[in-house]
Formats: C-alpha cells, sequence, structure tokens
C-alpha cells in the first residue's frame, strides 16, 4: 500500500470504494513535488506550434530554456516558431526595469523575421518587477503594423493549466480580426491538436474526404491569418479539453459558434469524432462519405493491430498524462489491445473527466489527479504493471522499476493519432513490453525465481 500525504488523501480514489469522491483542480500539496509544470510552461506549449509567429520570453534566460522544440509540433512551412527568443532579464534590468529592453528587443526582431504577429511572455521577472507588457506590446504593434500580445503566464499565478487559459486570452484577441470571406457553411477549426508528428495532416486529410472545410488548426501547424479568421467556421472541434476549452467556449458566447469535445486517438475514438462531426451538419453525402471512409481504414489497420494484440494481450498497464482527454482515449487502446488498466490519472483532470474515468475503467483501478513520482512508482508496485505510460517526466519512473514504457506526452516524435496511429500506438507497445532488456531487471530476476 503506497503511503499518501494526508492533504491528498481525497486525490486518489480506488474504483469500488464508495461513495465515489475526488478532489481536483486544486493547488499542488506543498512537498509533494507534483508532476504539474508552470504557468509559463502550459501557455508556452500551446501556442509554441503557432508557426509563423514570433514568440518572445520576457524574462530571465533560464525561462527560454523551455522554448527550444518543446513540442513536435512539425510544420508544413514556416519554421520561425523554432528559434528561441528571449529579453534575457539580468539584475539591472530587474532594478531598473525590462520594458525599453523589451521594445527594443521587439522591433529588432520583427524587422529581422517579418512575423505576422508576435507573443510576448510574462514571466514571473517580469510581473514581479511590474513592467507594463501589455502597454509595450500596444507601442510595438503600432510602430511595426502587426499585431504583438501579451500572455500573461507568470508563474507565480497558478499551475499550467492556468497558463492554458492565459493562452487562449491571447489567441481570442487575434480571433475575429480578419473576413470570413469564402467559408463554406460546412467548415470546422481543429482546436488542441498541437501537431507533435505530422498528425494534423492526417485529420485535415480525414475531413477533406468527407467534404469539410478546415478553417483554422489551433495550434498544430497553426497560421496567424487562418487564426484571425477561425469565427467564420461553423463548429469547432475540441480534443486538448484542459488546454482549449476556455477558448471554445469564449468563442461560443462571442459568436455563437458551437462546439464538440473529440478525441483522435485509438481507432473507436477516432471514429465517433468522424461520426459525431458529420451528423452535426446534417449532410446524407457527407455522412456516406464519413461511413466509407472509416471503414475502409479500420479493414486496413485492424490485420496488423491483430498481430501485436495475440502478444500483450492479458498484460497490465498505468496511465498518467497532462489532460485527461488523452486517458479516456488510451484506456479504450489498450482496451482494444487486450489490456487491463490498473492505474489512471492525469495532471488537470475535472471532477467531471474523474467521472468520466471511473465509469470507463474496471474494479479497483487506482484513479488519481496530480500525483507525484513517490506516489506513482508505490502505485507501479502494488499494482505490478507491465506498461507505463506518461510523458518525459514519468520515464524515469518505469525503467527504475523495470517497467516498459510509452511516450504519450508531446516530446515523443511517432505519431498516435488517427487509424495510422493506432497501429503505431499498438506497435510500440509492443516493442518495449516484449524488449529482452526486462529479463535483466532485477525486478524479473525475482519472477523467473519465483
Amino acid at each position: 500500500m503506497t503511503d499518501i500525504l494526508h492533504e491528498r488523501e481525497r486525490q486518489v480514489y480506488r474504483k469500488g470504494a464508495e461513495p465515489f469522491q475526488i478532489d481536483c483542480e486544486k493547488q499542488s500539496a506543498a512537498g509533494s513535488v507534483s508532476q504539474r509544470a508552470c504557468v509559463f510552461c502550459g501557455s508556452r506549449v500551446v501556442l509554441y506550434p503557432i508557426a509563423d509567429a514570433l514568440h518572445v520570453v520576457h524574462g530571465p534566460i533560464g525561462c527560454a530554456s523551455y522554448t527550444w522544440d518543446i513540442r513536435g509540433a512539425r510544420s508544413s512551412g514556416p519554421q520561425l516558431h523554432r528559434l528561441s527568443f528571449s529579453t534575457d532579464l539580468q539584475e539591472m534590468d530587474v532594478i531598473r526595469g525590462g520594458e525599453k529592453k523589451l521594445f527594443a528587443a521587439l522591433c529588432e526582431l520583427i524587422d529581422a523575421h517579418h512575423p505576422k504577429a508576435a507573443f510576448v511572455y510574462a514571466t514571473c521577472i517580469a510581473g514581479i518587477i511590474g513592467d507594463d507588457v501589455n502597454a509595450i506590446c500596444k507601442q510595438a504593434s503600432e510602430a511595426k503594423g502587426i499585431p504583438v500580445l501579451p500572455v500573461h503566464s507568470e508563474g507565480f499565478k497558478g499551475t499550467k493549466k492556468d497558463g492554458y487559459r492565459a493562452a487562449c486570452e491571447a489567441l481570442f484577441q487575434l480571433i475575429g480580426t480578419a473576413s470570413t470571406e469564402g467559408i463554406v457553411p460546412t467548415s470546422v477549426n481543429i482546436l488542441g491538436d498541437f501537431n507533435l508528428a505530422g498528425e494534423i495532416w492526417m485529420i485535415r486529410e480525414y475531413f477533406e474526404r468527407m467534404g469539410i472545410e478546415v478553417v483554422a488548426c489551433i495550434t498544430g501547424d497553426g497560421r496567424v491569418d487562418d487564426i484571425r479568421r477561425a469565427h467564420g467556421a461553423a463548429l469547432n472541434l475540441v480534443q486538448c479539453s484542459g488546454s482549449m476549452m476556455y477558448l471554445a467556449k469564449s468563442m461560443k458566447e462571442r459568436w455563437g459558434t458551437p462546439f464538440l469535445r473529440v478525441s483522435y486517438f485509438g481507432i473507436e475514438d477516432m471514429a465517433q469524432a468522424l461520426y459525431d462531426t458529420a451528423r452535426f451538419f446534417k449532410d446524407s453525402e457527407i455522412m456516406r462519405r464519413t461511413q466509407e471512409l472509416v471503414h475502409l481504414e479500420i479493414d486496413k489497420v485492424m490485420p496488423q493491430i491483430n498481430e501485436y494484440r495475440r502478444d500483450v494481450r492479458g498484460k497490465k498497464a498505468g496511465i498518467y498524462v497532462g489532460g485527461a482527454f488523452k486517458a479516456f482515449s488510451l484506456v479504450r487502446a489498450l482496451r482494444l489491445l487486450d489490456m487491463k488498466t490498473v492505474l489512471v490519472g492525469s495532471q488537470t483532470g475535472s471532477r467531471e473527466d474523474y467521472d468520466q474515468l471511473r465509469e470507463l475503467c474496471d474494479e479497483g483501478t487506482i484513479i488519481v489527479d496530480d500525483s507525484n513520482p513517490l506516489e506513482l512508482a508505490g502505485f507501479l508496485q502494488e499494482k505490478e504493471v507491465d506498461l507505463f505510460i506518461g510523458g518525459v517526466k514519468e520515464r524515469p519512473i518505469a525503467y527504475k522499476l523495470g517497467v516498459g514504457f510509452c511516450d504519450h506526452n508531446h516530446e515523443r516524435k511517432e505519431a498516435l493519432a488517427g487509424f495510422a496511429g493506432m497501429v503505431n500506438f499498438a506497435r510500440e507497445v509492443h516493442s518495449t513490453m516484449m524488449s529482452p532488456v526486462w529479463q535483466f531487471t532485477s525486478r524479473r530476476r525475482k519472477e523467473m525465481a519465483v
């Protein structure tokens, strides 16, 4: 049994215990060394994939280390987002203020790179010394004739989830500033996919085959001009609800744009996303194309998936991800492989998310909010998992315990969305679990001895 900090007891739930209670959407317990990141991190990972925009970190150079290539975020054109720019605030800037330095940096960078827009990330130091980032952005915008948008991502304001909101607020300033002429009635915006490994190109192709226009991708392979006219789309499709739900709700309030929550991970969820979109438009031809597309793609991938399933059937998996939306899809994807999920958690899940997870998971599954390395290691040992799915911060936990690991976070380079992505996922699960290296770990040696 894992020891849990008293302050966190209500953030861990074991299915089968009644009544269902779980605390979430709260500050991390002091001393628990949470897996969460800061506000700046949250805003940066959301906005970073906008490829033709300038991204400037107003803060010390240490913050800029969390910028270059923090996501795969592939672009079909511009590569400006892959450059790191910082005002590099130092001691004298803290004493005298960094506003002049920020304005000079913006003017120099805009002249050198000719971006369509610029995002300025206010970090902790900028907030503490009181730099008026709004005023400087307005001044730079008037001087250079492009949108210069402040992103209020001072770390002391909260958690990574607060950074998501800061990013959405910056995007909301951009949306609605261009003409919607030429946008067809059967059109969508894709919100919350970040094109980590070219996945948004796959998704766009599906919609095009269905007869649906994609107006803007927010933010994977994003373009400033597309985002400016995104309010003309008929529907918003929200995948990463943790990062993009605030923007979707804001657009519905301002322009009446409806939204659907979708997921593109796993065969079941990918097909459901396409069918839900087709139903929204109430067009029989779109529905016919959708049915043909889904049947064709499933027939193509299932023989390969069945090959991997034979070896991994019955194995146990643990999941710990940033947004709970990924966890839903992963539980279903693992079920398709005949694997059992015994641990599942997220950094930013809501009560609604965890209630949905409870309905989805089997009896005895541990559901955890905002966990830490010590807890996660204890749960993995208690449940004797064979595979752990998470991000870069979870990888060392798995390897130290002699457990296979699958990266499902924004550092990965393998496409896991779409129908083809399920094949890649099955292959990765199979290769990591079937690796002969595990026979040399202390855990497996003990099992063999028994």
